[in-house]
């Protein structure tokens, strides 16, 4: 299997640049998981599309404004992108100039913070040891900004637009903090479409996974096989774990919003096709020939070309299938990426 297995044509102009002005008022296309029939919705029909006794589970990770900007000791400026703690307090990043990056060196933040590299470490992440008044949420609350994936634009240094960002970049529903990306799948929810949802007589359920480098990044090998998942971290509730189980007595479909879900799920699951409840690390790899234990449903946006989150879409729905829907997606100009429609898988 290889990368280029996963390409498909897009025109530029159907990324997303920005939200639409009502979350659920994006399109939903609906693809039948063993016909293939497809159909176009809106995603405030969802609740129609579920029924009494399903299970819908989302990702309440909550994403750090984790961009921040700093200078050199010359005055240069520098751009970090905080990843996640790590021990003693420390950081990992990265940071634009890399060349700037040597162990030892010296950052000014805002708020008269300093950042000292401590080491470097695979794939560009340097450790960083933070000194000032503000501990770093803090900061990064304070300074920081919505760490937008590159295809987004947007002007440098546009306060209003990072406002804007910062609250649609973001579920409705978002609780712990700690991702660097958004679980876009769950930005078309409002609160009153989980509303709906639940008058239907669906179940509600929330993992946690903080989107980290292995969701965005890049495969880089043609041979599908040798890339490699960076961890996330993940946790499964006693009543999530418990809701999967109960919708599985009951014959309803476990239902998941987003690729990180999925992986949560997967990673979690035991051989009865349950979730063990608990914190974990994902690194699963999902590709056509996964035997899905959990999952029975899947709603999603659409994803770049040769991304490990296409190949998770395709090894749930068939990779011939997905890339004749995606090429049905863009005949009909569906919008697509983080800002764009949704695709919900049945």
């Amino acid at each position: 299997m290889r990368r280029s297995d996963f390409d498909y044509a897009l025109p530029p102009d159907l990324i997303a640049q920005r939200p639409l002005h009502e979350r659920d008022a994006s399109r939903l296309l609906l693809l039948d998981r063993g016909s293939g029939a497809v159909a176009h919705r809106r995603f405030r029909d969802l609740p129609a599309l579920l029924g009494p006794g399903d299970l819908l589970v989302l990702n309440d990770t909550r994403v750090l404004p984790a961009r921040l900007y700093g200078t050199t000791p010359r005055g240069g400026r520098v751009e970090f992108l905080f990843l996640e703690e790590g021990e003693g307090g420390a950081w990992w990043a990265w940071v634009r100039p890399g060349r700037r990056a040597r162990v030892g060196a010296t950052f000014s933040l805002p708020e008269g913070a300093v950042a000292r590299v401590r080491e470097r470490g695979e794939e560009g992440r340097i450790l960083l040891d933070v000194r000032g008044v503000l501990p770093i949420r803090e900061l990064l609350e304070r300074h920081g900004w919505t760490p937008l994936p590159p295809y987004v634009r947007r002007a440098a240094a546009a306060r209003e637009a990072d406002r804007e960002d910062r609250g649609r970049y973001q579920t409705v529903y978002a609780q712990e903090e700690g991702a660097i990306a958004a679980p876009t799948a769950g930005l078309h929810f409002t609160e009153a479409v989980l509303e709906a949802v639940r008058a239907r007589g669906v179940a509600v359920g929330f993992l946690t996974l903080h989107v980290g480098i292995g969701t965005f990044k890049p495969v880089r090998v043609e041979e599908v096989a040798r890339h490699r998942m960076n961890p996330e971290r993940f946790r499964i509730p006693e009543a999530t774990a418990r809701a999967v189980k109960e919708a599985r007595a009951h014959g309803g479909r476990v239902i998941a919003v987003g690729t990180t879900t999925v992986r949560a799920l997967e990673s979690a699951a035991d051989e009865g096709g349950a979730p063990r409840a608990g914190a974990g690390q994902a690194t699963l790899f999902i590709t056509p020939g996964h035997c899905f234990r959990v999952v029975d449903g899947l709603l999603t946006n659409f994803h770049l070309p040769g991304s490990t989150l296409l190949m998770l879409v395709s090894a749930f729905a068939g990779r011939d299938r997905v890339l004749a829907t995606y090429r049905e997606a863009v005949a009909a100009r569906y919008r697509f990426y983080s800002y764009g429609d949704g695709m919900l898988i049945l």
